[in-house]
């Protein structure tokens, strides 16, 4: 039950955050908008990261041994929150949601295959018919 509330209260921050996002990058704009958003994050990242008492292991190489595409995170980070605060002003929650939802899965079945070397059918089935269901839906809402 508790994985259940934590999803439920993930999904609200994400449309909430995304929302907050778009006014903001109205106002002062995009670009600075993304920047705030980072050091805004880097910030409470810091904080939890003091309180965890987890300092010590950014000393540590056993920290740092992973695959180049581990640290393209952040990257991927701006840019995904740069397209997010710019389509939330001319895409419905709704549609924004569902898109990210398609991309954030379309790109864990990609990761898969560079860190495993294969790709389950399932997951690339449930995609597609993700992007049918909200091809439909768009076809039903423009022939109103």
């Amino acid at each position: 039950m508790i994985y259940i509330i934590i999803a439920v209260l993930s999904g609200f921050t994400i449309v909430t955050s995304r929302s907050v996002n778009s006014i903001l990058a109205e106002k002062i704009g995009m670009y600075q908008s993304t920047f705030f958003n980072y050091v805004l994050g880097l910030t409470g990242s810091l904080i939890l990261l003091f309180i965890s008492g987890e300092t010590l292991r950014l000393f540590s190489f056993e920290s740092y041994d992973a695959t180049w595409f581990y640290y393209t995170g952040g990257l991927v980070g701006v840019v995904s929150v740069t397209l997010s605060s710019y389509l939330a002003l001319r895409v419905s929650s709704f549609y924004l949601t569902l898109l990210i939802f398609i991309g954030q899965l379309f790109t864990g079945i990609v990761l898969d295959y560079i860190a495993i070397g294969s790709i389950s059918i399932y997951q690339v089935i449930g995609g597609v018919l993700v992007v049918i269901g909200l091809a439909y839906n768009l076809f039903i809402d423009n022939s109103r």
